[in-house]
């Protein structure tokens, strides 16, 4: 590995860097709102195409060139991973631009170690590199003599994610739109916002986009999956206690599951758990699924669940849940976010903020409200008590009709 300082250049072939790459952005946030960003620039350094920004809003580009995951989002680290194909660019994307910018209070001085990986090249930086700047931009991959080149970077930069897309050229949408007709069709606005559902009972309602519904939603869970510090005595998880399954070991690390209880319109209940294997189905009733359940902790995607928000119609309601299956003494320690993603919606985050020694959380409840998809955040955890386990008290609470039994993931 070739550690760059700061200005320092090098070709991507010499880095290893040739066909699809990653560039990975891990930038030790401590807890504060970190959002990573990748600009696509023109030949006079401006995002002349708003489409070529790809970030929390807008995870890839025209032809894949750039794609985005996002993993451990509010935690220690937050972590972004670029698959960049330049092949796949348009020739007048001229520069990709990687910065990270700060929400709230915090500021850029406040990072631990963070660094910046692409082939055999890793960039360094920290705290001790800025002052109260929101921003960084972190480094640049360019072009240079008809052969591709990365620079280290590691500038500061005052005003957050707002005002790096005006520094580069981008137009933000507007918040309070004047409603004048517009003679042609507008060109396309970069939308920076996001809704967090900060306390119990906070609700947002989405309204439809398209004629149908409400497309693809994504309701992501993320954690911190790293291991737990030694002085912490390590457990089994509830469940290999209650089935007596101790083969999923995740070496001190911590495994969540997610999954949800639904109800369709016309009354039917279910749920959808890697739990016994009850994955769901995105195409026909219950019209939700479950992506496959990573059981090694190594996925920085966390775990997927999708719903057909084009039936959205024929759904009442469902309760998005997650339960500690491996590792996590208590919910604090997960640092554990919630996000529900759906097509043209802002994205809306909620965070398992309460620490306690419970086997469960229910996280929120999504609910066809008049048509609308109406998001409330609950947060509320449970334990097995009184002969019942976590999975029926959720269930009696909530007033589902679910009747359960053991079960086991393998």
């Amino acid at each position: 590995m070739t550690d760059f300082t700061r200005g320092q250049k090098g070709k991507l072939a010499d880095m290893g860097c040739a066909g699809v790459f990653p560039i990975v952005l891990n930038v030790a946030a401590q807890g504060m709102d970190v959002d990573i960003a990748c600009f696509g620039l023109d030949a006079n350094d401006k995002l002349s195409d708003d489409r070529y920004m790809v970030f929390f809003n807008q995870k890839s580009c025209p032809g894949d060139g750039i794609t985005l995951e996002i993993g451990n989002r509010e935690s220690a680290f937050t972590t972004a991973t670029f698959t960049i194909d330049v092949a796949r660019l348009p020739d007048s994307i001229h520069k990709l631009v990687f910065a990270a910018t700060i929400g709230g209070e915090g500021t850029m001085r406040k990072l631990d170690a963070s660094s910046m990986h692409l082939g055999s090249t890793a960039f360094q930086f920290s705290g001790a590199d800025f002052q109260d700047e929101k921003a960084v931009i972190v480094g640049e991959v360019y072009q240079r003599d008809g052969q591709w080149r990365f620079g280290a970077v590691g500038q500061g930069f005052n005003g957050g994610m707002s005002a790096l897309l005006k520094h580069f050229g981008g137009t933000e949408t507007d918040s309070s739109p004047i409603p004048t007709p517009a003679p042609a069709p507008a060109p396309k606005k970069i939308s920076l916002s996001k809704i967090t559902l900060e306390k119990r009972g906070d609700k947002v309602s989405l309204e439809k986009t398209g004629s149908r519904g409400f497309g693809r939603i994504r309701v992501n869970l993320n954690w911190n999956q790293a291991a737990l510090p030694a002085a912490v005595p390590q457990k089994q998880g509830f469940l290999n206690k209650i089935l007596g399954n101790a083969q999923s070991k995740l070496s001190g690390g911590i495994d969540l599951d997610l999954g949800c209880m639904f109800q369709m319109l016309s009354g039917n209940p279910g749920c959808v758990q890697a739990l016994g294997n009850s994955w769901g189905n995105f195409d026909k009733a219950p019209f939700v699924h479950l992506e496959g359940d990573d059981r090694s902790g190594t996925n920085t995607e966390g775990e997927n669940l999708f719903i057909n928000g084009d039936q959205f119609n024929q759904i009442k309601r469902i309760l998005i849940f997650t339960f500690i299956y491996e590792g996590a003494p208590n919910w604090a320690a997960t640092n554990g976010v919630v996000t529900i993603e759906a097509p043209g919606q802002a994205p809306v985050e909620v965070r398992l903020d309460n620490g306690t020694d419970a086997s469960m959380c229910a996280i929120a409840m999504i609910e066809n409200n008049g048509g609308n998809l109406q998001i409330t955040k609950l947060v509320e955890y449970f334990k097995q008590s009184a002969g019942k386990s976590a999975h029926e008290l959720l269930n009696d609470r909530f007033e589902f009709g679910l009747r359960f039994k053991a079960g086991s993931k393998d």
